[in-house]
């Protein structure tokens, strides 16, 4: 599978997929039991990738994926090369509101790697929000859990009267450069 497309496949019912593509997989994995652990009112699949493009063997497998989180940290500037590879197979129709870039790290300003406007660029260019956070950190992973867990449930079409367009467009910063 070249691109990965948000409407190429049906919705099922009472259900939301979440990818997360991070070139740290022992940080996705604990975002991933954060999120399995809180309380939901429908069925959740967290699939981890390392890079985009998925492997199109499983491509029949693998459900509709409703929101995409970039993870980004901001002590390996392999982690934001892998990410700006990866962008290049996401279908453009993605980015209307279920893509976001989490940036992971920020608690170690002196650690960074990562220059902070590469990554104001990336969601400013991909119009998608910018999520800090720092997953090391129990407290911060569970309330990022949370906060990753609402936008899925945009996303996803569970709550009504709001899509995914909608929300991006509430998160966006319209500050006058």
């Amino acid at each position: 599978m070249a691109v990965l497309r948000p409407f190429d496949k049906l919705p099922e019912l009472n259900s939301a997929a979440l990818l997360l593509v991070g070139s740290d997989e022992g940080l996705q994995q604990k975002l991933a039991e954060a999120i399995l652990r809180e309380e939901k009112s429908f069925r959740i699949s967290i699939h981890l990738a390392t890079s985009l493009p998925l492997p199109s063997e499983r491509d029949h497998l693998r459900p509709r994926i409703d929101l995409i989180a970039f993870v980004v940290d901001v002590k390996s500037k392999y982690s934001l090369k892998n990410v700006e590879a990866s962008l290049a197979h996401v279908d453009v129709s993605f980015f209307l509101g279920k893509v976001c870039f989490l940036v992971t790290g920020v608690g170690r300003v002196n650690c960074c790697s990562v220059e902070m406007n590469a990554i104001w660029k990336l969601g400013e260019v991909y119009s998608s929000p910018v999520l800090f956070c720092e997953l090391e950190l129990e407290g911060i992973r569970v309330a990022t859990a949370q906060r990753l867990l609402r936008m899925l449930r945009i996303c996803a079409g569970h709550v009504p009267g709001v899509s995914a367009l909608t929300f991006a467009s509430l998160m966006r910063s319209y500050a006058d450069d």
